[in-house]
């Protein structure tokens, strides 16, 4: 059976008075009261997950919990404060402008090979600590490219069409067993790690959180269409020389060919994804919209900022010699999380 559809996973386990009470909120019926958000850290983890929590019933939703919570007007009241303050922190730690150019022409600039997370794993890194990088991007890989199909009903002409070109790609070009959310799972199980859907949500710390509630967030506003478009960009920009390097370290630490085959799949991919997102989908808006300048600007920054904040959170933990999750892996068998 498919990891990726067999279930819905379990609600998560709560991480402060706010997720709890939001978890707990869910397991009622729709309709039922929520809480409110006062004083709630933009980066912490509580905030992070309950967020998380509120763009999963847009996903797959969680078992036993009401599908009518996914517009429950309370819900998205709350839903919206916390967007604004994780926007408002967002903002705050960006240097903003409306220099496109600039900011993609930054991404291509070379990084030394003992850069980040890569470089750590390619100079010393362990098979399992490969393994803890692999949970990390888990919560990411399973939605990889779902919340970019939120900005397609928001371009027109060829910025649509070009960016309905790369999903389409990312989705497997009509094969199930391509879509890049379902090679991440293959992955998963060739690394011995459990491929089901979402498995590692609680084991995932708030840096990673913050990644991927920042692109439902850029998804789920067509007001911020330039971010997620920023957002989407930088990824394909960056993505196939990381890409080489990770299949590179992967065939030396993890050498299972699906280990490998998701990353050489985005060496070729990415590479041409870059050419499109540049010049068929960015230079397309701006002619249309010169106004969405500044959100595609913001979009890549944010990404670069919680990229950063992501590795130094896992490079922390690793060169003091310590899991960078919440809960260690010891047997990647039997690894925390739901199944």
């Amino acid at each position: 059976m498919n990891p990726l559809v067999a279930s819905r996973r379990p609600l998560p386990a709560p991480r402060g008075e706010l997720s709890a009470a939001v978890v707990e909120s869910l397991r009622r019926p729709a309709g039922s009261a929520v809480p409110t958000a006062d004083g709630a850290d933009p980066y912490g983890e509580d905030l992070l997950l309950t967020l998380h929590t509120c763009y999963e019933l847009h996903y797959q939703g969680f078992a036993e919990v009401d599908e009518n919570w996914e517009w429950d007007p309370d819900l998205l009241r709350l839903r919206r404060d916390l967007e604004r303050r994780l926007l408002a922190a967002l903002s705050a730690d960006v240097p903003g402008g409306d220099d496109i150019h600039a900011e993609l022409d930054r991404l291509l600039e070379p990084t030394s090979g003992t850069d980040g997370v890569a470089g750590f794993l390619a100079d010393r890194g362990t098979p399992d600590q490969l393994r803890e990088y692999f949970v990390h991007r888990s919560i990411y890989h399973h939605i990889e490219a779902d919340p970019y199909a939120w900005v397609i009903p928001r371009l027109r002409g060829q910025a649509k069409a070009a960016l309905v070109a790369v999903e389409f790609d990312e989705f497997g070009g009509g094969r199930g067993d391509r879509v890049h959310a379902q090679l991440f799972a293959d992955l998963l199980a060739g690394a011995g790690l459990n491929p089901g859907y979402l498995h590692y949500l609680d084991a995932v710390p708030a840096p990673m959180l913050a990644l991927v509630d920042m692109m439902s967030l850029f998804g789920l506003h067509r007001g911020l269409r330039g971010a997620l478009v920023g957002h989407f960009a930088a990824t394909e920009i960056t993505s196939s020389p990381a890409a080489r390097r990770l299949a590179d370290i992967a065939r030396t630490l993890l050498p299972h060919p699906a280990c490998v085959r998701f990353y050489t799949e985005h060496v070729v991919a990415d590479a041409v994804h870059e050419q499109v997102m540049r010049r068929d989908v960015i230079a397309e808006l701006l002619r249309a919209e010169p106004e969405t300048a500044a959100g595609l600007v913001f979009g890549i920054q944010a990404t670069t900022l919680l990229e950063d904040r992501f590795a130094e959170h896992v490079l922390e933990c690793w060169r003091a010699d310590r899991s960078s999750l919440r809960q260690e892996i010891t047997d990647p068998r039997t690894a925390a999380g739901p199944g």
